[in-house]
């Protein structure tokens, strides 16, 4: 009974406000004024408001949604749990493979650990040495365009 009437009030504040709208040759937007304030006296007049009042207050329905939310997250663990790796032998294999220091499908020799620092280039070390080496094909370019 209240919610059918707050719906009521609503829809004749909303078609005021339209009247007001209009009255001031906002056509359009008094138009669409009015379509959103017909939908709360809509909803009443075809119960879905009694439907869904009647959903909100019984404890059975809020325990349906609790177990849904419950299936919903016992769904997604398994999914993450999925995801993560395989089986746990598979997983103790590598383990295995990994502290055996393990080849590389296709490499001749085993890489290198991460702490094992890599030799620099030859073109590497000689940019590093003389930096001014680096801009002189910029200086030639701009000479070049005349800047």
């Amino acid at each position: 009974m209240l919610a059918e009437t707050i719906c009521s009030a609503v829809s004749a504040a909303g078609l005021g406000i339209a009247a007001v709208t209009a009255w001031r040759k906002r056509f359009l937007t008094a138009t669409r004024i009015a379509a959103y304030s017909l939908v709360p006296i809509a909803l009443v007049l075809t119960g879905i408001v009694d439907w869904v009042a009647g959903i909100a207050f019984k404890p059975s329905v809020w325990l349906g949604f609790g177990l849904l939310g419950v299936a919903w997250l016992l769904f997604m663990t398994t999914r993450a749990i999925e995801r993560r790796g395989g089986t746990r032998k598979e997983r103790r294999a590598a383990a295995r493979a990994e502290r055996g220091g393990a080849v590389a499908p296709g490499a001749s020799a085993p890489s290198l650990g991460a702490g094992a620092p890599r030799p620099l280039p030859e073109a590497a070390r000689k940019r590093s040495a003389d930096p001014g080496e680096d801009f002189s094909d910029i200086e030639a370019i701009l000479k070049k365009h005349g800047i």
